[in-house]
């Protein structure tokens, strides 16, 4: 069941890229909830929160609007989905859309969106996609945070010297709109990504794509990447149990790149100061999806480190057989920091910093640094 809540727009904190944040005014239980309560707000101001507008879903919102919100999530104090959601605006009375574009994410729900997948036959992709023979060993970078995303990237254009064009690819693992990630706009805004696809039931990337198989096709062919990124939007889902958590998708990616003749390259999770046991060193994610869900062979790098946090790691891959499975490689992901640091981009994981997890960042980095050796013209 969805918490459904009625509250009136008090202000209007930011506007960007097609989502807009908001306070909104929410009265209290009991008061101002009955039939007309898209009519009456104001009355009582109530409760003063935050909450998410998606202008190209439900329409601008302004002052004084009265709009239905989806507070499911902030009720339950989940992390995932942390703010109120704007289901309808009463005062936008319609909204037309484009006649182009039949494919639907978010199937069979109210909030169903159309869009132009690069599959559909009148998608100027659609040739591209259907021409598609082999990836010819591209490099495929394949995470399972979304705060994995501008260190790889940025080891990418460090190594590269910016040369390198960069394509993300967005699952279905977490946020759905891409544009709900502050990150990916930065990151574009200053050079860090090329392109975007959505795949799956996520959407608002440069291109839409129906299943990850051709969302790497797209990024390949349509979007001309040299290195492709992958990695779910912001939030995961995760359960303490070793099957139970969104991530598990990267070895499943792994797969499809393989499939398609890409080269992948596996992100681990890796962290020395997460207080949960299971996520010390190589995280029970990494080790799960190494060991048992990604079927074929990936390139794993292991960023350059203290030894004894890098021997750590190492006799976990040793323990699990991964490094029978995969090829480990010892990789400097430093640059990538320094790069993020010289653009001015401050990134963090379960709200811990680069200076506090480095491990984490340098993991990721060092993945992007690797990746460019792979590219070839």
């Amino acid at each position: 069941m969805i918490r459904i809540r009625q509250g009136k727009v008090t202000e209007i904190v930011e506007r960007k890229r097609g989502v807009t944040e908001i306070r909104v005014a929410i009265p209290i239980e009991g008061e101002n909830q009955g039939e007309n309560q898209g009519e009456n707000q104001g009355e009582n101001q109530g409760e003063i929160a935050r909450a998410i507008n998606y202008d190209f879903m439900t329409g601008p919102v302004q002052i004084g609007d009265s709009v239905s919100l989806n507070t499911t999530a902030v009720h339950k104090k989940l992390g995932s989905g942390g703010q109120h959601f704007v289901m309808a605006n009463f005062s936008v009375k319609t909204k037309d859309i484009d006649e182009i574009g039949h494919i639907m994410k978010l199937r069979y729900t109210p909030m169903q969106v159309k869009c132009f997948s690069v599959e559909e036959e009148l998608n100027p992709a659609r040739p591209k996609i259907e021409d598609f023979k082999s990836m010819k060993k591209t490099p495929v970078i394949v995470g399972t945070l979304h705060s994995m995303l501008a260190p790889a990237a940025a080891g990418v254009k460090a190594a590269s010297r910016g040369r390198l064009r960069v394509a993300y690819v967005m699952t279905d693992g977490a946020a759905l709109p891409l544009q709900m990630s502050k990150t990916v706009a930065e990151l574009i805004d200053k050079g860090l990504i090329d392109a975007t696809v959505s795949v799956g039931h996520a959407f608002g990337g440069d291109f839409e794509a129906v299943n990850i198989y051709t969302g790497l096709i797209a990024a390949k062919q349509a979007a001309r990447a040299d290195v492709i990124i992958v990695t779910m939007g912001p939030g995961i889902v995760g359960t303490g149990t070793k099957y139970g958590f969104t991530g598990i998708e990267q070895g499943e990616i792994i797969n499809a790149v393989n499939i398609l003749e890409g080269r992948a390259i596996a992100i681990p999770r890796i962290s020395f100061v997460d207080p949960r046991e299971r996520h010390t060193g190589l995280s029970h994610h990494s080790i799960t999806v190494l060991s048992k869900i990604a079927i074929t062979p990936c390139v794993v790098p292991i960023p350059v480190m203290d030894p004894i946090k890098e021997d750590y790691v190492n006799k976990q891959l040793l323990k699990a057989g991964i490094s029978f499975d995969h090829e480990v490689i010892t990789e400097d992901g430093s640059s990538a920091l320094r790069f993020l640091i010289e653009k001015d981009i401050v990134v963090t994981t379960m709200g811990r910093t680069m200076s506090q997890d480095r491990e984490f960042f340098l993991a990721a980095g060092a993945a992007g640094v690797l990746a460019t050796r792979y590219v070839v013209f």
